[in-house]
């Protein structure tokens, strides 16, 4: 009797570890804001599910480590892989060797450059980028010229970092806005990349406002750098009332710094959505289903009309 309770013990442990998956998760950074909403989404939802396993790395931004992340990955049998590119232009070696080993592979949050030719077994799971500095810029220039400086306004533009899809296309959404008929009263004085970092935009902002030159506006790829200008402005004095700035995200601190009346535009991006959405893609792709190539969840204009919907 004893041996066949044993017999049937083991069986059932082994039936539970041949259903048990693993997914290894390599992150661009753990000390973003923005990232850690996301990493949160993949954590919880990881939460509600029976014998998944979630293995998630800091890629410390460095595409190096990324890659030999990846392929420990690889070499632990993991059953899908999900990848927040510190460098979307160096997705390919990442796609590759994923697609060598028949691995299963999601991008999330950040666009990869081979999103075109993506293996199959591959797929994208984000917002659509042209939405989100296009609601931006265009609410930035509905509330100047509610303000009655349609005549004339000019402002700066931060950008993320150079190497990354998200930023080349927000900045992108600005001058497509600006081109407008209805926008094109609006001019840049300079833009500059202050790498998605608060830090770096606030010493950034602080550099233009040595000048001397006076300003309207101030659009930035994301919060962060958004508070950051914040925070330089008004440790130089400049009333908040009289600057239209922008970010991307809705992240708390910008909702705080709305809330404040300091920021006036953000993009809600459903982070940790997008996180959710990278592990339902990712275990949907391990079991052989067919998935989309990308996976969109929208963006939603938020300003301090609708921001108590988002805190």
């Amino acid at each position: 009797m004893n041996k066949l309770i044993l017999a049937t013990g083991i069986t059932a442990l082994m039936a539970t570890s041949a259903m048990a998956q693993t997914i290894g998760a390599s992150i661009a950074r753990f000390d973003d804001n923005g990232l850690t909403i996301m990493r949160n989404g993949m954590t919880d939802h990881i939460g509600t599910l029976d014998g998944v396993e979630l293995q998630m790395e800091d890629a410390q931004d460095d595409v190096a480590r990324q890659l030999d992340q990846i392929n420990n990955f690889i070499a632990a049998g993991v059953d899908a892989i999900i990848v927040n590119a510190v460098d979307t232009n160096a997705t390919e070696a990442m796609s590759n060797a994923a697609a060598s080993a028949g691995v299963p592979l999601v991008y999330v949050n950040r666009q990869p450059i081979n999103m075109d030719t993506l293996p199959e077994g591959q797929a994208f799971v984000a917002s659509n980028e042209i939405e989100s500095g296009t609601l931006q810029a265009f609410q930035i220039c509905r509330n100047l010229r509610a303000e009655g400086k349609s005549g004339g306004a000019t402002g700066y533009l931060m950008n993320g970092q150079l190497s990354n899809q998200a930023a080349v296309q927000r900045s992108k959404d600005v001058y497509d806005v600006i081109g407008m008929d209805m926008c094109n009263f609006m001019t840049l004085i300079d833009e500059q990349t202050a790498n998605w970092s608060r830090d770096e935009a606030q010493d950034l902002m602080t550099n233009w406002m040595s000048s001397g030159e006076p300003f309207d506006f101030v659009i930035a790829n994301n919060d962060e750098m958004a508070v950051g200008a914040i925070q330089a402005m008004k440790a130089n004095g400049i009333d908040m009332a009289d600057v239209q700035v922008g970010g991307v995200d809705a992240t708390p601190d910008a909702l705080v710094a709305m809330s404040a009346g300091d920021l006036d535009v953000t993009v809600f991006q459903d982070l940790a959505g997008q996180g959710a959405g990278s592990i339902d893609t990712a275990l949907a792709l391990a079991a052989g289903e067919d998935v989309d190539k990308t996976v969109f969840i929208p963006f939603i204009l938020v300003t301090p009309e609708n921001a108590a919907e988002y805190q």
